[in-house]
């Protein structure tokens, strides 16, 4: 069986996804990045292997998104490497034909994305504040002493919703303990703590912008239904959640895969191999670039950062 792998590596988790022909899922992989790229994708392919070493499958084609998308790119010899929006549109599109906006909130950067007969028209990110995020929702809930798992459904039991300032993570933290301090109750602050979110994420990374249905949230505070019913009530509309909602990049980067498949078949056993990358002042010229190198047990495979051909000769 031909088959296609798609890697999202993103700041806070890394995603990734074996698919056939079909675009069907095969196995999937949601792993944290710890900060460490590579060592996660190698986590992500290990996991990804034991879940098909049943199946009789060939891998013709890797492709990769996120943050860290061409070291990782570079690192398992893509043959697709792309941004962010078009690999969730792709991905979104291939379950959604009839998609029009997506919203989507990460660890710790959201972004928004339009369509139109299937094709991005529009799109928007935040990557400067973190309000709004799933590592502002994360040390939130470890402030009130709760699972963020059980954030949405203590959200749900609130029927009066605390009021917090959300336009700034510091300024929601102060307005946060003042209402602790004040006596309202745990489960009203948390259900005002997603409407803060859904709140943030439509006066900043949607402003502007025309939110019509199909409409999709996704990331990993999708999972969150305190933070999807916020987004319903303030958008006065259903707003879809898919069950493999976190993975519509990887997904995305898999079909972009395939259609850029150069049939060259993809070995598991290159994640045994030893990675290094390394940041190089280059001299040559007056530039001084700092030229990221990446290495292959011990030896160079890319580098880039360079701004004239001087910085390529660096290993």
């Amino acid at each position: 069986m031909k088959a296609y792998l798609g890697i999202d590596i993103g700041s806070i988790s890394t995603k990734g996804v074996i698919i056939d022909e079909e675009n069907r899922i095969l196995a999937s992989s949601y792993l944290w990045t710890e900060g460490n790229p590579i060592q996660a994708v190698k986590n992500v392919l290990n996991e990804l292997e034991k879940k098909v070493k049943d199946k009789d499958i060939k891998i013709l084609g890797v492709g990769t998104t996120g943050s860290a998308r061409k070291l990782i790119g570079t690192m398992l010899g893509a043959c697709s490497i792309k941004n962010e929006i078009t690999a969730h549109a792709i991905g979104t599109l291939s379950k959604y034909p009839s998609v029009r906006t997506i919203l989507e909130i990460g660890g710790q950067d959201s972004k928004i994305i339009l369509l139109e007969d299937g094709i991005v028209t529009d799109y928007a990110m935040n990557t400067l504040c973190a309000a709004g995020t799933g590592s502002f929702l994360s040390s939130q809930a470890k402030r009130l002493g709760i699972d963020v798992k059980d954030f949405g459904p203590i959200a749900l039991t609130s029927k009066h919703p605390t009021n917090i300032a959300a336009r700034c993570t510091v300024f929601a933290e102060s307005d946060l303990v003042h209402k602790i301090q004040m006596g309202y109750e745990k489960k009203d602050i948390i259900a005002g703590l997603c409407y803060s979110v859904a709140s943030n994420y439509l006066n900043n990374v949607a402003k502007g912008k025309k939110i019509v249905g199909q409409i999709l949230f996704q990331g990993g505070v999708s999972k969150n239904i305190g933070v999807k019913k916020a987004f319903e009530d303030l958008l006065k509309t259903e707003v879809l959640v898919d069950a493999d909602g976190h993975l519509m990049g990887a997904l995305g980067s898999a079909i972009l895969a395939k259609k850029n498949s150069k049939n060259e078949v993809f070995a598991f056993s290159l994640k045994n191999s030893k990675f290094e990358t390394a940041g190089i002042e280059c001299k040559g010229c007056p530039n001084h670039c700092e030229v990221i190198v990446i290495k292959k047990d011990g030896r160079k495979i890319d580098s880039w950062g360079n701004r004239c051909e001087k910085g390529s000769l660096i290993h």
